[in-house]
């Protein structure tokens, strides 16, 4: 007898079959909600994004004309460069703060619209933002500690790479040089599989915060606890996931381009031969706006797809461990108002 199956996945452990269908399936479903919080996060991240770059424009703009007017043999004096730097590190800070929490919302977001994708319920748009945006703190020192694992590796990858650039650059062959180069790619290297190991035994740390009421830290131990045995299977199928999104974002994110093109030769005829700053800018705003709607479009795929796979790996780990699959089938039976969340 086949397993009950109310919502987008069977109630019993998951074939790779059952997680992709279940996740292609509640976008087909739920793509409403989904959708539409997607654009409302990442859309109001770009008008924020907008609006302090305008503002460092406008607090900077005397500087950077000065600055662009200058010719070959003359030197930017310090006056005009140190605000162009700490106006564009706060606006580069600002843009990281911004999408970092449209991301949680996002990872707060998918594991909520399963719970009911799972019992197969329909939800509402409202019902799915209150829920989520009350464990966005939650979700976003998950994300963050988890994002801290990579940092190491990141660094030195960085450290590496601008060693070689410089080198390259000053056509220096000094030991200092050679030696930099050679620690940060070759530590990049060695601490890359810990960052790796570290980042699939917390994959599972949003959906415990939304599913179960975790904090951050708890998160991460029920994730590990959850992955524990089932390792490789998880990274094998989060990987696939990520390649998909990644594929489907170029695919989309390449008609924008060409309209983005079309736009930009357009608007760069209009141009006099000594432009200015801002009429630059007027004229590539059509070419602007069209990219960043295809890159909140590719932005949504990618941070919705593969946590749709995650959060159902989660559901899986404990239809597996924790034989979860009668209690879900119990709660399919309950009206929504009064069904059980099926935490721990």
């Amino acid at each position: 007898m086949p397993p009950p199956k109310p919502g987008v996945i069977p109630l019993a452990p998951l074939k790779l079959g059952d997680i992709f269908g279940g996740a292609f399936s509640t976008l087909g479903r739920y793509w409403k909600q989904l959708f539409g919080i997607g654009a409302a996060v990442y859309g109001g991240a770009v008008v924020i994004m907008a609006v302090t770059a305008l503002i460092g424009y406008s607090a900077v703009s005397g500087h950077l004309h000065r600055v662009v007017s200058l010719s070959a043999e003359e030197d930017p004096v310090p006056s005009d460069v140190v605000p162009m730097v700490v106006a564009f590190g706060i606006v580069w800070l600002v843009a990281m703060i911004t999408f970092a929490v449209a991301t949680a919302m996002m990872y707060a977001t998918v594991p909520t619209v399963l719970q009911e994708a799972v019992l197969g319920r329909p939800t509402t748009f409202s019902l799915i933002w209150r829920r989520a945006w009350s464990r966005v703190p939650a979700v976003f020192g998950t994300v963050v500690l988890t994002c801290l694992i990579a940092v190491i590796p990141m660094v030195l990858m960085v450290v590496g790479f601008f060693a070689l650039i410089i080198g390259a650059i000053t056509l220096s062959q000094g030991d200092g040089i050679v030696l930099w180069t050679v620690l940060g790619f070759l530590g990049a290297l060695a601490t890359a599989p810990l960052a790796i190991w570290l980042w699939v035994k917390f994959s599972l740390a949003p959906s415990a915060v939304v599913f179960e009421g975790q904090s951050p830290v708890a998160a991460l131990r029920r994730s590990s606890q959850l992955v524990r045995g089932d390792w490789w299977r998880i990274l094998g199928i989060s990987l696939l996931a990520f390649a998909l999104a990644g594929a489907a974002s170029y695919m989309i994110q390449v008609p924008f381009s060409f309209l983005g093109m079309f736009s930009g030769v357009i608007g760069g005829a209009t141009l006099d031969e000594d432009p200015n700053p801002a009429a630059i800018i007027f004229a590539m705003s059509g070419y602007l706006v069209i990219m960043a709607l295809g890159q909140l479009i590719g932005q949504f795929i990618s941070a919705t797809f593969p946590q749709l796979v995650t959060g159902l790996l989660y559901v899986d780990r404990r239809m597996r461990t924790e034989n979860l699959g009668p209690a879900l089938a119990e709660a399919a039976a309950v009206p929504p108002q009064y069904g059980p969340q099926y935490g721990p």
